[in-house]
């Protein structure tokens, strides 16, 4: 029994130093990322389809649901755009004749991290999780869809291509970009937004298609065929 108490009582500095570190975090959090990001669920959720063209960020309520942590603290050290277009494109594009064109001076940058700081605040948005009930109904198991297919799939057959970038310089700018989204995004996440981004985002410019699962497994492996093809 004593040897167990001393054991407890040596690990509660280090538990202190995380809550500690934890709450700092949150504190820089709410301080620095909520003028452009969501932060607070109820308050979001009460927002109307006026507000979307306002919105700077995508919300972060449910960050711990979404990204992998290894990515968010590489990232946060060196912030690349995963919105061509910003998180609002009509806000961000001009058509000249008949072609796209982002105004890149009108798309802010955002700050970088010290490493420090970059696993603080990852830990902290890794530990929110609003969205625990969509990710454990999610279903995907890694599937052997050709790759040719899948590709298909992706391009024609559901025309994400319309919005979304597969390659650097190929496809939509009006969704984030998806080359590099099996790195950044939980398998879960991806899966059940394909099948229902309203349901994570009420906002969301991204259309419901009401894909059966068979359809999802498919564009899934190919975000995940394209991480493993690098």
């Amino acid at each position: 029994m004593k040897t167990w108490i001393r054991s407890v009582m040596a690990a509660l500095p280090a538990v202190v130093l995380a809550q500690s570190v934890l709450a700092d975090s949150a504190g820089w959090v709410q301080e620095d990322c909520a003028g452009c990001h969501a932060l607070d669920q109820s308050a979001y959720e009460s927002l109307e389809i006026e507000a979307r063209p306002e919105r700077k960020a995508p919300p972060l309520f449910y960050a711990g649901n979404k990204f992998r942590k290894e990515w968010l603290v590489t990232w946060l050290q060196s912030p690349e755009r995963i919105r061509p277009a910003g998180d609002y494109p009509p806000a961000h594009i001009e058509t000249v004749e008949g072609e796209d064109r982002i105004d890149d001076d009108s798309l802010p940058d955002h700050p970088a991290l010290d490493a420090d700081r970059a696993e603080a605040v990852a830990g902290y948005l890794m530990s929110l999780r609003a969205r625990e009930d969509l990710i454990e109904a999610a279903e995907y198991e890694p599937g052997n869809t050709p790759w040719r297919l899948a590709q298909m799939n992706f391009a024609k057959f559901n025309n994400c291509v319309a919005c979304h970038r597969d390659e650097p310089d190929y496809g939509g700018v009006s969704g984030p970009e998806l080359y590099t989204a099996w790195e950044r995004l939980q398998p879960a996440f991806i899966a059940s937004y394909i099948a229902d981004p309203v349901a994570w985002d009420h906002l969301t410019l991204m259309p419901g298609q009401d894909l059966n699962a068979s359809a999802v497994q498919k564009l899934v492996d190919y975000l995940r065929m394209m991480a493993e093809d690098e």
